[in-house]
């Protein structure tokens, strides 16, 4: 599956629920997790609807993938962690801390969170345009 095509099918699967499509869309938009085999090959499962039977689905494993976190099995940067743990947190209710997380964080991923609590409290960014 190509990257746009996951984006697309992971999207489907988290729409109509806000933390969903909020920690899915952090994912997304940090442009780092979908782009790693060693992510996408053990913590996304993917499918078709159920309701159609033609529109591809996915679906990311956050207590799998923070376990694998938590346990030194998934290597990353500090950013990284963070970004995954937040997107966990708000798509899953895995817990986080706060201070840990949002400390050390740049710009670029400060708003990339503020946009996913935002998404995750009703305020939908925007539709990209192509």
């Amino acid at each position: 599956m190509t990257i746009p095509a996951l984006h697309t099918a992971l999207r489907a699967c988290a729409a109509g629920f806000y933390p969903h499509e909020a920690g899915t869309g952090l994912l997304i938009d940090h442009a780092c997790w979908l782009h790693r085999h060693d992510f996408t090959s053990r913590f996304i499962r993917t499918g078709t609807s159920i309701t159609d039977r033609t529109t591809p689905m996915a679906e990311i494993s956050w207590a799998t993938a923070i376990t694998a976190l938590n346990t030194s099995d998934l290597p990353c940067s500090g950013s990284e962690q963070r970004i995954l743990r937040l997107a966990a947190s708000i798509a899953d209710g895995i817990p986080v801390s706060l201070r840990d997380t949002l400390t050390g964080l740049d710009d670029r991923n400060i708003k990339l969170v503020i946009t996913a609590i935002l998404h995750t409290s009703g305020h939908r960014p925007p539709p990209r345009i192509p």
